[in-house]
Protein backbone atom coordinates (compact mmCIF):
# COMPACT_ATOMS: atom_id res chain seq x y z
CA UNK A 1 0.00 0.00 0.00
CA UNK A 2 0.99 3.58 -0.61
CA UNK A 3 2.11 6.13 2.01
CA UNK A 4 -0.07 8.70 0.23
CA UNK A 5 -3.11 10.15 2.00
CA UNK A 6 -6.44 11.02 0.41
CA UNK A 7 -8.44 13.88 1.92
CA UNK A 8 -11.99 13.64 0.61
CA UNK A 9 -14.41 16.52 1.15
CA UNK A 10 -18.07 15.55 1.19
CA UNK A 11 -20.56 17.76 -0.59
CA UNK A 12 -22.84 18.10 -3.58
CA UNK A 13 -21.76 19.37 -7.01
CA UNK A 14 -23.09 22.60 -8.46
CA UNK A 15 -23.18 26.28 -7.57
CA UNK A 16 -26.57 25.95 -5.84
CA UNK A 17 -24.93 23.79 -3.12
CA UNK A 18 -21.48 25.40 -2.91
CA UNK A 19 -22.18 27.58 0.12
CA UNK A 20 -24.51 25.24 2.01
CA UNK A 21 -23.82 23.53 5.33
CA UNK A 22 -23.79 20.14 3.60
CA UNK A 23 -20.74 21.27 1.58
CA UNK A 24 -18.62 22.20 4.61
CA UNK A 25 -16.34 19.23 3.86
CA UNK A 26 -15.69 20.46 0.34
CA UNK A 27 -15.08 23.96 1.67
CA UNK A 28 -12.22 22.54 3.74
CA UNK A 29 -10.74 20.62 0.81
CA UNK A 30 -11.03 23.71 -1.40
CA UNK A 31 -9.14 25.65 1.28
CA UNK A 32 -6.41 22.99 1.39
CA UNK A 33 -6.08 23.17 -2.40
CA UNK A 34 -6.07 26.99 -2.49
CA UNK A 35 -4.17 28.27 -5.49
CA UNK A 36 -4.14 24.87 -7.19
CA UNK A 37 -6.49 24.09 -10.06
CA UNK A 38 -8.35 20.87 -9.43
CA UNK A 39 -8.15 18.41 -12.31
CA UNK A 40 -10.64 15.82 -13.43
CA UNK A 41 -9.79 12.21 -12.59
CA UNK A 42 -11.25 9.03 -14.09
CA UNK A 43 -12.55 8.11 -10.61
CA UNK A 44 -15.25 10.80 -11.07
CA UNK A 45 -13.42 13.07 -8.65
CA UNK A 46 -11.76 16.43 -8.97
CA UNK A 47 -8.30 16.22 -7.43
CA UNK A 48 -5.20 18.23 -6.54
CA UNK A 49 -1.93 16.95 -5.16
CA UNK A 50 -0.21 18.72 -2.26
CA UNK A 51 2.37 17.84 0.36
CA UNK A 52 1.80 17.97 4.10
CA UNK A 53 4.88 17.53 6.29
CA UNK A 54 6.67 15.97 3.33
CA UNK A 55 3.89 13.44 2.67
CA UNK A 56 2.00 13.18 -0.64
CA UNK A 57 -1.68 14.07 -0.19
CA UNK A 58 -4.41 13.96 -2.80
CA UNK A 59 -7.21 16.42 -2.12
CA UNK A 60 -10.45 15.16 -3.69
CA UNK A 61 -14.12 15.86 -4.07
CA UNK A 62 -16.68 13.82 -5.95
CA UNK A 63 -18.41 15.00 -9.09
CA UNK A 64 -21.45 13.01 -7.93
CA UNK A 65 -23.99 13.78 -5.24
CA UNK A 66 -23.28 13.23 -1.56
CA UNK A 67 -25.14 9.91 -1.30
CA UNK A 68 -23.03 8.51 -4.18
CA UNK A 69 -19.63 9.41 -2.71
CA UNK A 70 -18.44 5.88 -1.99
CA UNK A 71 -17.74 4.68 -5.54
CA UNK A 72 -15.62 7.68 -6.60
CA UNK A 73 -13.60 7.60 -3.36
CA UNK A 74 -13.07 3.83 -3.62
CA UNK A 75 -11.98 4.17 -7.27
CA UNK A 76 -9.51 6.90 -6.32
CA UNK A 77 -8.17 4.86 -3.39
CA UNK A 78 -7.73 1.83 -5.66
CA UNK A 79 -5.96 3.95 -8.30
CA UNK A 80 -3.42 5.26 -5.77
CA UNK A 81 -3.34 1.99 -3.77
CA UNK A 82 -4.33 3.85 -0.60
CA UNK A 83 -5.88 1.86 2.25
CA UNK A 84 -8.80 3.13 4.31
CA UNK A 85 -6.32 3.87 7.14
CA UNK A 86 -4.87 6.69 4.97
CA UNK A 87 -8.20 8.27 4.06
CA UNK A 88 -9.63 11.33 5.78
CA UNK A 89 -13.25 12.18 5.03
CA UNK A 90 -14.16 15.78 5.88
CA UNK A 91 -17.89 16.25 6.40
CA UNK A 92 -20.64 18.36 7.94
CA UNK A 93 -21.97 17.18 11.30
CA UNK A 94 -25.27 18.40 12.75
CA UNK A 95 -24.69 16.73 16.12
CA UNK A 96 -21.93 19.13 17.08
CA UNK A 97 -22.29 22.91 17.35
CA UNK A 98 -21.33 25.31 14.59
CA UNK A 99 -17.66 26.33 14.69
CA UNK A 100 -16.67 23.05 16.42
CA UNK A 101 -14.36 20.41 14.97
CA UNK A 102 -14.07 16.79 16.05
CA UNK A 103 -11.73 14.11 14.72
CA UNK A 104 -12.18 10.37 14.98
CA UNK A 105 -11.40 7.03 13.39
CA UNK A 106 -14.33 4.84 12.41
CA UNK A 107 -17.73 4.87 14.04
CA UNK A 108 -21.28 5.00 12.80
CA UNK A 109 -22.68 7.17 10.04
CA UNK A 110 -25.22 8.98 12.27
CA UNK A 111 -27.68 9.01 9.38
CA UNK A 112 -25.21 10.82 7.10
CA UNK A 113 -25.81 9.37 3.63
CA UNK A 114 -22.36 10.28 2.34
CA UNK A 115 -20.66 8.38 5.16
CA UNK A 116 -23.11 5.51 4.75
CA UNK A 117 -22.16 5.12 1.07
CA UNK A 118 -18.42 5.35 1.77
CA UNK A 119 -18.66 2.74 4.54
CA UNK A 120 -20.55 0.44 2.16
CA UNK A 121 -17.89 0.74 -0.57
CA UNK A 122 -15.00 0.21 1.86
CA UNK A 123 -16.78 -2.68 3.63
CA UNK A 124 -16.40 -0.94 6.97
CA UNK A 125 -16.09 2.41 8.75
CA UNK A 126 -12.34 2.34 9.48
CA UNK A 127 -11.33 5.64 7.89
CA UNK A 128 -10.62 8.97 9.57
CA UNK A 129 -13.23 11.68 9.83
CA UNK A 130 -12.85 15.39 10.37
CA UNK A 131 -16.31 16.44 11.50
CA UNK A 132 -17.21 20.06 10.77
CA UNK A 133 -19.94 21.14 13.17
CA UNK A 134 -22.86 22.89 11.52
CA UNK A 135 -25.24 22.63 14.49
CA UNK A 136 -28.80 21.39 14.78
CA UNK A 137 -31.68 23.02 12.94
CA UNK A 138 -34.15 25.06 14.92
CA UNK A 139 -37.34 23.09 15.60
CA UNK A 140 -39.38 22.14 13.65
CA UNK A 141 -37.06 22.44 10.62
CA UNK A 142 -36.13 19.13 8.99
CA UNK A 143 -32.37 18.40 9.26
CA UNK A 144 -32.28 17.44 5.55
CA UNK A 145 -33.59 20.90 4.62
CA UNK A 146 -31.32 22.62 7.15
CA UNK A 147 -28.06 21.22 5.75
CA UNK A 148 -29.03 22.27 2.22
CA UNK A 149 -29.38 25.90 3.29
CA UNK A 150 -26.55 28.46 3.31
CA UNK A 151 -24.94 29.45 6.59
CA UNK A 152 -26.67 32.31 8.45
CA UNK A 153 -25.28 35.85 8.21
CA UNK A 154 -23.92 35.50 11.77
CA UNK A 155 -22.24 32.18 10.92
CA UNK A 156 -20.77 33.61 7.71
CA UNK A 157 -18.75 36.10 9.80
CA UNK A 158 -16.89 33.17 11.41
CA UNK A 159 -16.97 30.75 8.47
CA UNK A 160 -13.62 31.52 6.83
CA UNK A 161 -11.70 31.10 10.10
CA UNK A 162 -13.70 27.96 10.88
CA UNK A 163 -12.89 26.40 7.49
CA UNK A 164 -9.21 27.33 7.94
CA UNK A 165 -9.23 25.52 11.32
CA UNK A 166 -10.75 22.49 9.59
CA UNK A 167 -7.83 22.51 7.16
CA UNK A 168 -5.38 22.77 10.07
CA UNK A 169 -7.08 19.77 11.71
CA UNK A 170 -6.52 17.72 8.55
CA UNK A 171 -2.87 18.77 8.39
CA UNK A 172 -2.30 18.01 12.09
CA UNK A 173 -3.91 14.56 11.70
CA UNK A 174 -1.57 13.68 8.82
CA UNK A 175 1.52 15.14 10.48
CA UNK A 176 1.06 14.14 14.14
CA UNK A 177 -1.57 11.39 14.21
CA UNK A 178 -5.07 11.13 15.61
CA UNK A 179 -4.37 11.37 19.34
CA UNK A 180 -2.38 14.60 19.12
CA UNK A 181 -4.82 16.14 16.64
CA UNK A 182 -7.72 15.27 18.96
CA UNK A 183 -5.95 16.94 21.88
CA UNK A 184 -5.83 20.17 19.91
CA UNK A 185 -9.21 20.12 18.15
CA UNK A 186 -11.58 17.93 20.23
CA UNK A 187 -11.89 20.48 23.03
Amino acid sequence: MSDRWIVFGLGNPGDQYASTRHNAGQMVTDYLASGIKLSSHKSRCEIADIRVAGVAVTIAKSKLYMNESGAPLKALADFYKVSAQNIIVVHDEIDIPFNTIRLKLGGGDNGHNGLKDITKHFAGPDYYRVRIGVGRPPAPQDPADFVLKPFSSTEKKELQDFIARGALAVERLIEKGLEEAQQVFNK
